[in-house]
């Protein structure tokens, strides 16, 4: 299907404008530390390739994909016609159209974009069969918000919907100030005037905003005042309702819920985790009068049953009998969207024949609720679109650095910045830092890279478990990736958990940490013949030092540590010189916060690190599986201060490594194609709770298997 693409952004030069000046840098421009490159590793990242796709309710027998296929398109939204016709310099066409507000990530930072698709199935009031997509189909495209009308910035502009000329989107651009409390907040933006209002209160954190029918209320999952505990699969959010033009009269309506999805004024659906194990999606009623909620007369009810985790609800004022959830069934691998039947409490299929074999993200209605959107990973499509990348570009806040998301872990550039090296479980590679000439150089199950700083070709790693207990054998290896038969030497000889080396910058001794006398503390060795060339202790005591890097100028050793609170799992950064003086802590995150895998900047005025110091940014349900969904890189003066931000999103960002060498940031595809939707869903919903459930809720569970009903 061709595609012609009109960018129209000069509509939205006053948005521009105001939006530039509103949203400041958080770097200063040309203070990034020495310059060069920064790679970084995202879990699965690299394999999303998603695109927003459509079925119709009455009979869904083939998807329609409604983006282009580039990048990363998520979270969409239908806009209501009365929106569309508030818009100015949409084109003036006879042909009826679909139209979708979207997030997407092309071009290294996310955007909200306005696409109309002319000569498709038109997604509107009354269009209910499903016709082929032409050959030749139009797309006009508008980018809403993005990073040239935010002063350059990259945060995260999640979940958008569009109210009259307004749109309402999630952005992580403002620092509240605080270690590890979330930077997400709900903004509104008027598009034809740039006014752009933050509706979330200072203090607060607000996720995944929902606007009513009427546009007058705006519901959100929110943490409210008591901020966010660390925890990685619920995050214990509040429901929260304010008026949707300025965020005043706002209340608490249900405590322990998220993603609101409303179906009038006075009705929204919204998920929670139960107490008897099932995500499970209900209902709240309530009253409203002269512009206030009746917090009084909230009444809730559980409406999908147990046996099945249901979540991420999406409600219709067109047909209120009928609402779409995304399911994960037990025996399935995969998240499917499904209607739910609240009348006679039945599911129908929806996506489950038309693609089997994928997860289904986030649904929506269509304003007439005549069809159903999602997204998907697109893997393959017919048009050879499939984004997947070895390296793929993050956009910058800071001019003279660029920012690479690797496809692997654990990252590291050759000292002249030519090369880079980073595991793909089981192995260890090797390619040039413009991403070709890739190699494989061990097989061996592998973590964490780093090269020699004299002898050329020379690469640290460690083999064996990762996230393995203080016993277990791991050792040190060095491995020449430039001799032809790439054998590699064993370094330490004790076994019990070395791992993370770094060797100095004149080529004399590698640090890494060890289990070896019962705690993983760190160590020095001869990076030539390794412990048998010597050995001496340079931490020590009852908790774990490890991530280690040695600084540029030799004087320092840079490493994360939970001494604060042994095996708390809470990670501080600290910094030791060689000889085992002059301990100092960098940075912490706050109390049961994470702060590891430092790297310093050539020059080592500077280090680059990850850390949950920004909290977490959307709910981490409508995600795929994270062992952490969240974590940032940030960057900090060597001192520790100065933390500044480098990267937004609700993904987990971690191993950065720092080049001496600016590498132009672009896309690099694998050559081969790389791997397709690889990644897999959220873990805990792989474990299904004690299904003791009755006789009666399992008869609930079932699919409606004819489909009858016609909605």
């Amino acid at each position: 299907m061709k595609i012609s693409i009109h960018n129209t952004l000069s509509c939205f030069l006053l948005v521009v404008n105001f939006l530039t000046s509103t949203f400041p840098l958080l770097l200063a421009t040309g203070d990034g530390g020495g310059g060069g490159s920064i790679a970084f590793a995202t879990l699965g990242r690299s394999s999303y390739a998603f695109d927003i796709y459509a079925l119709p309710t009455a009979s869904p027998s083939k998807e329609i994909r409604l983006t282009d296929g580039n990048s990363v398109n998520f979270n969409g939204y239908f806009p209501s016609s009365s929106s569309l016709s508030m818009l100015p310099h949409l084109p003036n066409n006879s042909d009826p159209a679909t139209h979708l507000v979207y997030i997407t990530e092309r071009n290294g930072s996310s955007k909200i974009y306005l696409d109309a698709l002319y000569d498709t199935p038109p997604i509107r009031s009354g269009s209910r069969s499903l016709v082929e997509s032409s050959a030749e189909s139009t797309r006009f495209q508008v980018l809403l918000v993005g990073d040239k009308q935010s002063g350059g910035r990259v945060s995260m502009k999640d979940k958008p919907s569009l109210v009259g000329q307004s749109l309402i989107y999630v952005s992580t651009h403002e620092n509240p100030g605080v270690p590890r409390a979330s930077w997400a907040a709900v903004y509104s933006t008027q598009l034809t005037t740039g006014v752009t209002r933050r509706l979330t209160p200072k203090g607060m954190a607000d996720f995944s905003p929902a606007v009513s029918p009427s546009g007058i209320w705006t519901a959100v999952a929110s943490s409210g005042e008591k901020g966010w505990d660390g925890e990685v699969q619920e995050l214990g959010t509040d429901v929260y309702v304010f008026l949707t033009r300025d965020g005043s009269n706002r209340v608490k309506i249900i405590e322990h819920g998220g993603w609101p999805s409303w179906v009038d004024d006075s009705t929204l659906y919204f998920h929670r985790r139960c107490e008897d194990g099932w995500w499970s999606v209900f209902r709240a009623t309530f009253s409203t009068n002269t512009g206030r909620l009746d917090v009084k007369s909230v009444a809730t009810q559980r409406v999908t049953p147990p046996g099945l985790h249901a979540f991420t609800p999406a409600a219709s004022a067109a047909n209120k009998r009928f609402i779409a959830v995304a399911t994960r069934r037990p025996g399935s691998e995969f998240r499917h969207i499904e209607l739910y039947d609240v009348v006679s409490n039945e599911f129908l299929d929806l996506t489950l024949p038309v693609s089997p074999n994928a997860h289904h993200f986030n649904p929506f209605f269509s304003p007439d609720a005549s069809w159903v959107g999602y997204h998907k990973c697109r893997g393959a499509t017919s048009d050879g679109k499939s984004n997947d990348l070895v390296l793929e570009n993050v956009q910058s806040p800071v001019p003279d650095i660029s920012l690479f998301r690797v496809d692997g872990s654990f990252p590291s550039y050759s000292p002249d910045g030519e090369r880079i090296a980073y595991v793909k479980f089981p192995g260890l590679y090797v390619m040039n830092s413009d991403g070709s000439g890739i190699r494989t150089v061990l097989t061996r199950t592998a973590f964490s890279t780093a090269w020699d700083w004299k002898r050329k070709g020379v690469v640290y790693t460690s083999v064996g478990p990762t996230f393995a207990s203080e016993s277990t054998k791991v050792d040190i290896i060095s491995i020449n990736v430039d001799d032809e038969d790439l054998s590699y030497k064993k370094l330490t000889s004790g076994g019990e958990n070395n791992a993370f080396p770094s060797p100095s910058p004149d080529g004399k001794w590698v640090v890494f940490r060890s289990g070896r006398a019962g705690h993983k503390n760190l160590y020095i060795m001869d990076a030539l013949n390794g412990e048998a060339g010597g050995l001496y202790r340079l931490t020590e005591g009852p908790w774990t030092d490890t991530m280690c890097n040695w600084s540029p100028d030799g004087e320092w050793i840079a490493f994360a540590s939970d001494r604060g609170n042994p095996g708390s799992g809470s990670f501080e950064l600290f910094k030791i010189h060689p000889n085992g003086t002059g301990l100092q802590k960098v940075i912490h995150s706050g109390v049961g916060g994470r702060t590891n895998h430092p790297w310093f900047s050539p020059d080592g005025k500077y280090i680059v690190l990850t850390s949950d110091y920004a909290g977490v940014s959307a709910e981490p349900i409508a995600n795929p599986h994270h062992y952490q969904p969240y974590g940032d890189i940030f960057v900090i003066k060597s001192d520790g201060s100065g933390i500044q931000r480098l990267t937004h999103n609700s993904y987990e960002d971690g191993t950065p490594a720092w080049s001496p060498k600016f590498t132009s940031p672009t896309n690099v595809e694998w050559p081969n194609g790389g791997s397709k939707c690889s990644f897999d869903d959220c873990h805990w919903l792989n474990i299904s709770p004690d299904q003791g459930s009755s006789s009666s809720s399992k008869r609930n569970n079932k699919r409606g298997k004819s489909r009858k009903k016609t909605i």
